[in-house]
């Protein structure tokens, strides 16, 4: 038979199993090969694709890493992924690998992964011995002391050799150097084994001969065949008619594999019934070398002890051969059987075949880790028992010949936890037990699942007025669980869903990376006091994420406008004039000084104050209000015109101000000036040029005050506050702001009013002005005090 070629006397069997197991395929089929004992690596053994038939191709074998597992773990052979040959990976020496075992079978499977499947079937590799160890006796010399009497036929027990080849290349045969007086025969015992022993074929006569010198050999099968060969002395001694017999012909004795050094395993006693020399017994142990390493006998006591550990996984019994000889040459034997008890001495082995150390999240049902298990020990010692910790969201999933799945259970969630370390526990079933433990580290990578969240819903700024471009106005910040370019932030703006604010890009900027804001252009407090945006954050995973804030942004006031007077006017070409009656007591409201401040807070705060008088104590001005009353009771030298100047000063930081000029002219009566009686207006109008263009400009007032009645209703007919001034009124010119003046909250004046001022669009002049409380209910104190002042005044209004 051809080493690589399958043997022609072994059929080959294909048994065919399929076991749906947690989605796994196992087949179970068994081909049996030979090879040459140490044959060349390389050397191709069989083809396994042929064997396996249409179920798997050349292509599947790399694709789905085909490779071969032996029961060691040790590569003796190695599978070509390209062509499906399997080939020797190293020289295989049959003495090393099986011992004395026939025949010697080394035990392999086959395993394909991306399906896992098995091919359970073994795949047995029949290793064939070649004869390249010669027979070896254990001494080169053995001394036989043979009694002279010994009857021919008498039949002394001889060392057998060792042969490290098995079958027809161990010993067959043993033969002896040419004589007249003995021969070697071969006893067969039930294990196969042969043992020489020498026939005596003619009577000894020690006077004749005391001692023989032959020549053992021995030869085994092998071609050619080999031998080996020991001298033999043999002494012929004195009469000695008893031979020694042990008490027992079969010592039976089990021992722990974990017996220590030199226990004793067993004592065995032979007796001669002869006295003297030829009673005296001394025992010696005919076995293996192996067994000689193993255990120590004591020539005079016939105690065995232990001098080697023994192992149950390697050696499980031991057969001894004893001899007992005493001292005339007579000897008898006795058998001892050993049998080793296995203990739990050794843990579970781990042995991992495949291992992703790191899976994406939110992904269940992944394999993580396919491993074996295994124990050496025997029966209950080596059942086992695999598990892994409850607290992680992991599963073991058993497959076949001791084959687990480490997969998930569930979705993953790297923000939660980004690394599992799972430690594999292996515990067996005997006493005491064993464990072993295997930590595997795996990773869980990110998936983008998280939004960027910012660290506020809404953030507030505020920015002063009159700022520099380019200003740092705050920033924002966004957060996102995820990591890598996941976690990688890009800001932008928004417009307000509701309200869409124009021109937003001109007034903000964001920086894109940071989140900073920046301010693009002067703010006006007056123009625009806040505005509101939204800001987004968005990572850069795929796809991308994004989250908003919102962010309103306000404007503080400086002050930077200086107050403005509404009345009286300061922009008409002829000044206005006040009248005073000289009977006007005491706190006689002249008039009131209305200004406003575009600014706000307390730089719209207003205070009056008068600067210039004619009669300096003749007037007051209350800062707060600015009304304009008297101080005392004009007299009569006081001249009848009088020029009063006013200050406006807000609060701000710095102050600003605004002054105010008013003419005042003191009138006995408001008829008497403007309407004198026939006998009186010669001598007015000599007194005083001025007398008749006052009566003219009076009438004209009360015409222009008619008229002016007229149009105030149809102005508070279509509104007062924000809406546009009817085309028969327009708005006088100045910085007038669209809400004219709010007392309550500028501070001009201690009761709440409101004014609107109307003037002719057509009048060089503009010497009329219209000047009433919106609320009239909340003026009867002041209106009280003028109608007591001067009675005169309204009836001359015609109110």
């Amino acid at each position: 038979m051809e080493p690589g070629e399958r043997s022609s006397q072994q059929i080959r069997q294909v048994l065919l199993l399929f076991v749906f197991l947690g989605g796994t395929s196992v087949y179970s089929e068994t081909w049996s090969y030979s090879v040459a004992e140490e044959a060349e690596i390389g050397f191709c053994i069989a083809n396994i694709i042929k064997d396996m038939g249409s179920r798997v191709s050349v292509e599947d074998l790399a694709a789905r890493g085909a490779r071969v597992i032996f029961d060691d773990y040790k590569s003796y052979l190695r599978l070509d992924l390209q062509t499906g040959n399997l080939l020797l990976n190293e020289q295989l020496d049959r003495e090393a690998l099986c011992g004395t075992t026939e025949p010697c079978i080394l035990h392999f499977h086959v395993l394909l992964e991306n399906p896992l499947q098995f091919f359970r079937a073994e795949l047995s590799l029949l290793v064939g011995d070649i004869n390249d160890h010669s027979p070896e006796f254990p001494e080169k010399e053995m001394t036989l002391k043979i009694s002279e009497n010994s009857p021919p036929g008498t039949v002394f027990l001889l060392k057998k050799a060792q042969d490290l080849d098995v079958g027809i290349n161990n010993i067959q045969n043993y033969n002896i150097s040419p004589n007249f007086h003995f021969h070697v025969s071969i006893r067969n015992q039930g294990d196969d084994r042969k043992h020489p022993e020498l026939v005596l074929d003619k009577e000894l006569d020690r006077e004749e001969q005391s001692e023989f010198r032959l020549t053992l050999t021995a030869l085994d099968g092998g071609s050619p065949p080999r031998s080996g060969t020991a001298k033999i002395r043999v002494l012929v001694m004195d009469v000695n008619d008893n031979a020694p017999a042990f008490a027992q012909t079969l010592y039976e004795v089990q021992v722990p594999e974990n017996t220590p050094l030199g226990t004793l395993i067993v004592k065995v006693s032979a007796r001669d019934l002869d006295i003297g020399t030829n009673a005296e017994i001394s025992y010696s142990l005919y076995s293996s070398q192996e067994i000689g390493k193993t255990f120590e006998l004591s020539s005079s006591s016939g105690e065995v002890r232990l001098i080697k550990l023994l192992d149950f996984e390697t050696i499980p019994s031991y057969e001894l051969d004893i001899e007992a000889s005493d001292g005339g040459g007579l000897s008898g034997k006795c058998s001892v059987s050993i049998k080793v008890l296995d203990v739990n001495d050794n843990s579970p082995e781990i042995t991992i075949s495949s291992l992703i150390s790191s899976i994406p999240e939110n992904s269940p049902e992944t394999e993580v880790a396919l491993f074996k298990t295994r124990d050496r020990d025997s029966g209950e010692n080596g059942k086992m028992v695999c598990s892994i910790q409850d607290d992680i969201p992991f599963a073991l999933k058993p497959s076949v010949e001791n084959f687990y799945r480490l997969v998930t259970e569930g979705a993953l969630d790297r923000e939660t936890t980004a690394q599992y370390n799972i430690t594999i526990t292996v515990t067996d079933l005997g006493t005491p037990r064993l464990k072993t433990q295997h930590t595997i580290t795996v990773l869980v990578s990110d998936v983008n699942d998280n939004a960027p969240t910012f660290t506020q819903s809404s953030y507030t700024l505020s920015v002063p007025e009159n700022n520099s471009p380019a200003l740092h106005i705050g920033s924002v910040s966004a957060t996102d669980s995820d990591s890598g370019t996941n976690a990688q932030l890009t800001y932008s703006l928004l417009p307000p869903p509701h309200d869409p604010l124009p021109g937003l890009a001109s007034l903000v900027s964001i920086n894109a990376d940071t989140g900073q804001l920046f301010a693009l252009r002067a703010l006006d407090y007056e123009a625009l006091r806040a505005f509101e945006f939204r800001v987004r954050a968005t990572d850069r995973g795929a796809p991308p994420l994004s989250g908003q804030a919102r962010v309103r942004v306000r404007v503080l006031d400086a002050n930077d406008n200086a107050p403005f007077v509404l009345h009286p006017l300061q922009n008409a070409s002829a000044p206005c004039t006040e009248l005073l009656p000289r009977a006007a007591q005491p706190g006689y409201l002249l008039t009131k000084v209305v200004a406003v401040d575009a600014d706000a807070g307390q730089n719209a705060w207003l205070s009056f104050q008068l600067l210039q008088a004619s009669e300096p104590g003749l007037f007051s001005v209350w800062a707060h209000s600015g009304e304009v009353r008297t101080a005392r009771p004009p007299g009569e030298r006081d001249a009848p015109r009088q020029r009063l100047l006013v200050l406006v000063r807000d609060n701000g930081q710095p102050p600003l101000s605004a002054s105010v000029t008013l003419h005042v002219l003191l009138v006995d009566g408001f008829s008497q000036p403007h309407l004198p009686g026939p006998e009186a207006a010669a001598e007015r109008a000599q007194a005083d040029p001025l007398t008749g263009p006052l009566v003219v400009a009076l009438a004209s007032v009360s015409s222009l005050f008619l008229c002016w009645l007229l149009l105030f209703v149809a102005l508070r007919l279509c509104g007062r506050s924000g809406r546009a001034a009817l085309p028969g009124c327009p708005a006088p010119e100045g910085p007038f702001p669209g809400q004219l003046l709010d007392v309550s909250r500028a501070g001009t004046l201690a009761h709440s009013y409101q004014y609107e001022v109307c003037l002719t669009g057509d009048s060089q002049d503009n010497e009329f002005q219209f000047l009433k409380p919106a609320f009239p209910n909340i003026l009867g104190k002041d209106s009280g005090r003028k109608s007591d002042g001067n009675p005169n005044f309204q009836n001359n209004l015609g109110m």
